[in-house]
């Protein structure tokens, strides 16, 4: 599925109605360059989550984790140097819990994850919107 959105509200709303569809134990490999709107995304599926907190980029912190609906585990691996690293965070018991995992800069660590993962493909669009694609969705379909 292909949405594209104009603003970061429609980016957040679109996260939202992602959220909203998700179940315990999804991870969702996020793919896009800076400033695409890994996190603007987040901010929706947190808000769907019944997260109160601010959604911040992990880049620093490595992983953030908030309690809602399910317990979020949003990840930034953009600093690690291996797929070891990754596995040596101890995300194995976060990735295979009761909560939903997000993972930014996926693609560095793409080996280490189940067949079973979301992927969310954010690109900037020459107007300044976001082309969005969802990938290995299994919940339905999505309004756009």
């Amino acid at each position: 599925m292909t949405f594209v959105t104009h603003s970061a509200e429609e980016t957040i709303l679109l996260g939202k109605k992602i959220g909203s569809k998700l179940q315990p134990g999804a991870i969702i490999a996020m793919e896009g360059t800076l400033a695409a709107g890994k996190t603007t995304i987040t901010k929706g599926i947190a808000e769907a989550l019944g997260i109160d907190e601010t959604i911040t980029s992990p880049t620093f912190t490595l992983i953030s984790e908030y309690e809602g609906t399910y317990p979020l585990y949003h990840m930034d691996v953009y600093r690690l140097d291996s797929s070891e690293d990754f596995i040596n965070l101890g995300v194995e018991d976060l990735m295979y819990g009761d909560g939903i995992s997000i993972i930014e800069w996926s693609e560095r660590v793409r080996d280490e994850l189940p067949a079973s993962t979301i992927t969310l493909r954010l690109e900037i669009r020459q107007d300044g919107g976001r082309n969005i694609h969802l990938e290995n969705w299994p919940y339905g379909e999505i309004e756009s």
